[in-house]
Order: C-alpha cells, then sequence, then structure tokens
C-alpha cells in the first residue's frame, strides 16, 4: 500500500507554541516588566513628588506601555510577516475600543449641554395628577 499525501499529515504532530528555557525567559521578562509598570503607576498616583495636573498623563503612559508589553510578551504580537493577521484583529480590536470611548464622550458631553442646572430644576413646579 501507498501513502496518500493526506495520510502523511494524519502521522505528524501538531506544531503547537513552543516550549522550552527561551519562552520561560520571555513570561518572566514580561511578567517583572508588568509588576514594574503597576507598582510605578501606583507610585504615580500616590507620590507628591510628582505636579499633580501631570499624573493623568504619566499614567497613561505608564498604561500604554503595560498594553505593550502584554501584547508583546505575552500575546505575542509582532510586526513580523506571519502574525499580520493578528496585527489586523489588534487594529481593529483599537478602532472598536477607539470608537466605543469617543462616542460614550460625544454622548455624555452632548447630554450635559441639554441638563438644566440644578437652581432651575429644583424651582419647577410639580404636577400632581
Amino acid at each position: 500500500m501507498s501513502e496518500t499525501p493526506h495520510d502523511a499529515a494524519l502521522h505528524e504532530a501538531p506544531v503547537l507554541a513552543q516550549e522550552g528555557p527561551s519562552s520561560w525567559l520571555v513570561y518572566t521578562t514580561g511578567l517583572l516588566l508588568a509588576i514594574i509598570l503597576t507598582a510605578t503607576s501606583f507610585w504615580v498616583a500616590n507620590t507628591p513628588l510628582i505636579w499633580a495636573p501631570g499624573i493623568p498623563l504619566g499614567l497613561a503612559v505608564l498604561a500604554i506601555a503595560q498594553m505593550g508589553v502584554h501584547l508583546v510578551f505575552f500575546l505575542h504580537i509582532t510586526t513580523a510577516p506571519d502574525s499580520t493577521n493578528n496585527v489586523l484583529a489588534l487594529a481593529f480590536g483599537v478602532l472598536v475600543v477607539f470608537l466605543v470611548i469617543a462616542g460614550s464622550l460625544w454622548i455624555m458631553g452632548d447630554l450635559n449641554l441639554n441638563m438644566l442646572p440644578a437652581a432651575e430644576s429644583m424651582r419647577m413646579p410639580m404636577h400632581h395628577r
């Protein structure tokens, strides 16, 4: 009996994520960077050494760095040619998050403009039936 090409594929082991010392090092490096960025965020939020109006910007920069660490070290999203679909999925996810945040801010701003001031709403007569 001769083996057909699709029969030969049945005997091959599936290729999964690489395991070994290099993957352990990648995950450990990512974990250490994530811990350092998290601790730095708590420090920035609670220290009097940083100019108060600069704290939100500092936290935003640290949050973006934290996302980068997670994407590269844990999700393995790179700009390599074999991860084009991952990058496209990530870009679509970023677009959806941006649209949700922008839409929410737009709706909240519009509602804020159309609200009555608190003093005027307290003086409005109540109609009883």
